[in-house]
Formats: C-alpha cells, sequence, structure tokens
C-alpha cells in the first residue's frame, strides 16, 4: 500500500506530533516512511505543513494534486493547502463549517473535554474511523500510547476516543 498525506495547521495545534504518530504507526505495520515539514516564519502561530508518505517513494514532497488524504487543523490551512490532494482524495477539516470535506468541531469537542491540546487527536480519531488511513484505530492506540508523555496519556487517548465515537455517530 501507498498513501500520500497532507498535515497543515498553525505552530502549536500539533501537526508535529500527529506527524510523528502517522509516521510511528507506519513502522508499527513495518511499512517505509518518509516524512518533510515547513515552518512558517513565525514559532508560534506561523503556518506547519507535513508530507507524509508511507510506502516505496523515493522523495518525501507530495507534488500539488497527488496527496490522498489531508489532515486540515484549522479551516485557513485547509483553504491554503487544499490544493495539494488529488481529486477523489479526502480532506478531514478542523471546523464547524460544512464544505466540500469531512468536517468536526475538534476545537469545541477538545474544549468539552477541558484541553485543547487534544483537538488534533480527535481530528486523527475521526480519520482512523472513517478508514482513510493505511492503518486501523488498534495500531493508532498503540503508537499513540508510545508516544505520549505519561502525565498526557490519558487525556491523548479520551481525544482520540473522542474522534472515533464521533465518526461512529455516538456524540
Amino acid at each position: 500500500m501507498k498513501q500520500q498525506i497532507i498535515i497543515s495547521g498553525t505552530g502549536g495545534q500539533g501537526v508535529l506530533f500527529l506527524t510523528r504518530i502517522l509516521a510511528q504507526a507506519a513502522v508499527e505495520k513495518n511499512m517505509d516512511v518518509l516524512t518533510s515539514e515547513t515552518h512558517g516564519m513565525a514559532m508560534r502561530g506561523g503556518t506547519v505543513v507535513s508530507h507524509i508518505k508511507v510506502g516505496s517513494f523515493r522523495s518525501p514532497l507530495i507534488r500539488m494534486g497527488q496527496g490522498d488524504v489531508g489532515l486540515f487543523l484549522d479551516g485557513s490551512s485547509f483553504d491554503i493547502y487544499r490544493s495539494f490532494i488529488m481529486p477523489g482524495g479526502k480532506s478531514f477539516v478542523n471546523t464547524d463549517i460544512s464544505g466540500e470535506y469531512y468536517s468536526i468541531d475538534a476545537t469545541g469537542m477538545a474544549k468539552e473535554l477541558g484541553s485543547l491540546l487534544i483537538m488534533n487527536l480527535i481530528l486523527l480519531g475521526y480519520t482512523v474511523k472513517e478508514g482513510s488511513l493505511f492503518c486501523d484505530e488498534e495500531v493508532m492506540e498503540t503508537t499513540i500510547r508510545k508516544l505520549s508523555k505519561p502525565d498526557r496519556l490519558e487525556m491523548n487517548l479520551k481525544g482520540f476516543e473522542m474522534g472515533l465515537k464521533y465518526y461512529g455517530g455516538e456524540e
């Protein structure tokens, strides 16, 4: 299986943590993986975009219109980077506004759980449950357990599970 994934948001939204989780999940499945990240001018508040290629690839960068899946941590990131997603590809956007993508108000849900830091994991759970990624929820949960700091593990898993349940219609 080969898959090209774009993750984008602004600094501090958890783009890099999501990138690490997806890359490690590929390693857990004994799959080849390449990643690349670009940071905006500002350390915080600047645009961050990661390219993840799972499978046999030679270069880490995704060409315009070649991405299979996009995870966008805010609507403005979707506006900027949606051109990387191929026609028929799937985009998942953290927003309460409907559009030509799968939408989830992950920020609102994270507020309900008491930590905005898990917004990215809610979006990830939603995307995994939809079945658009190279791995299933079991592999992803194992990976989250491995990469989370001990004091963040429980909250990270709650966020991931909330995204899974939301897609399943339980929210």
